[in-house]
């Protein structure tokens, strides 16, 4: 059972409630092929666009579930290029270009879905007119601009290992004189530095380790079973490998799992947390793994490193000893396109080998 995907679809069926009922339509279309974490994403898209065409005037809707398909239709270029404007410039903390292009990406597939996809009664078309086949959506992800904005944002060689360490040891000599945050360092240590180990070396999703079981874990053969992103069939994991170097970490963290956190038997996620008032553990969220690992970077000089750049510094360092398609393989990408970004990342680091290598 995947917990966030069923935490995504519990929020995802309350929201779609208020939206207008060809959207409602359009997600049931979607649903067997995308998760509900993206179809989330498409509602709150939806959301943010419909506030605006009533804000605008564009839209007499009294809320956006009574956002009509005759208003989307008598749309006017002018009018997306204006709401482009608004994401980029007048909303508070103005949205990135990937961010933009995301959420314009979500309304040109509303808007296909509309006017080639579904039908009305007579079967013609709900949307006679669909103003967003004109809207050209650049794509932004570059493998090698991403590689760009992430070196010095991940940690590299010897830095992997400790970061670990630090975990284990250093981030408790920085706050000794703080009894309240050394208290909850003790109590979660071998916790955190487990997680940090096993993304460190497997390259997990942080949407991955929150669904972690203890089944989920056979050490005698390193390999973690796990719900890939994108894969919809409930019945089924996938293997993934772990290092060697994990295998301490998980069984420290294992020997002290029940006991300190009071983890009850039915409660099978292997990563838990005991918040102050409860008296059994419970299964991490994927906010508070985040906030931990950021925690810990900070104290440890690298304030831009996250849970999703331990993924990308796995990935590097895997890279520089293996090809694009086990690499691809190893991290779950849908296409090696997507794991192209590591080949531009490792640029430096074998230009560096080379150099090293010609001083021998």
């Amino acid at each position: 059972m995947n917990i966030q995907k069923i935490a995504d679809r519990k929020k995802m069926d309350e929201r779609v409630l208020n939206m207008p009922w060809f959207v409602q339509q359009f997600i049931d279309y979607k649903l067997p092929d995308l998760s509900p974490s993206t179809l989330l994403e498409y509602i709150r898209d939806y959301e943010q666009f419909f506030g605006w065409l009533r804000g605008e005037g564009l839209s007499a809707a009294e809320n956006n579930a009574t956002v009509t398909l005759q208003e989307l239709e008598v749309l006017r270029m002018d009018s997306i290029v204006g709401y482009r404007l608004h994401l980029t410039t007048r909303v508070d903390g103005n949205n990135s270009r990937v961010t933009v292009s995301r959420k314009m990406s979500s309304l040109r597939s509303l808007f296909h879905y509309l006017s080639q996809i579904a039908e009305d009664e007579d079967f013609y078309p709900l949307l006679k007119r669909n103003i967003m086949a004109k809207v050209e959506i650049k794509r932004i992800h570059k493998p090698k601009d991403t590689a760009a904005k992430l070196k010095g944002k991940i940690l590299e060689e010897d830095e992997l290992l400790e970061f670990i360490g630090y975990i284990l040891e250093g981030y408790g000599s920085d706050i000794e004189n703080n009894k309240q945050a050394l208290y909850n360092y003790e109590l979660n240590r071998e916790r955190d530095a487990c997680i940090a180990s096993l993304i460190l070396n497997s390259g997990l999703r942080v949407s991955e380790v929150v669904n972690l079981n203890i089944d989920d874990i056979d050490s005698a053969n390193k390999l973690l079973y796990v719900y890939r992103k994108g894969n919809n069939d409930e019945t089924f994991k996938t293997p993934v490998y772990f290092r060697e170097q994990s295998k301490d970490e998980l069984q420290a963290y294992l020997a002290i799992r029940s006991a300190r956190y009071r983890t009850p038997k039915r409660e099978k996620a292997l990563f838990v947390a005991l918040p102050n008032g409860h008296q059994e553990g419970k299964r991490m969220t994927k906010r508070a793994i985040q906030a931990m690992i950021i925690k810990y970077a900070s104290r440890f000089g690298k304030p831009y490193l996250t849970v999703h750049k331990l993924r990308h510094s796995f990935a590097t360092d895997y890279y520089l000893q293996n090809d694009i398609y086990k690499t691809k393989e190893q991290l779950g990408h849908a296409s090696t396109e997507t794991t192209e970004v590591y080949t531009h990342l490792t640029d430096k680091t074998m230009s560096d080998a080379i150099e090293r290598r010609s001083e021998v």
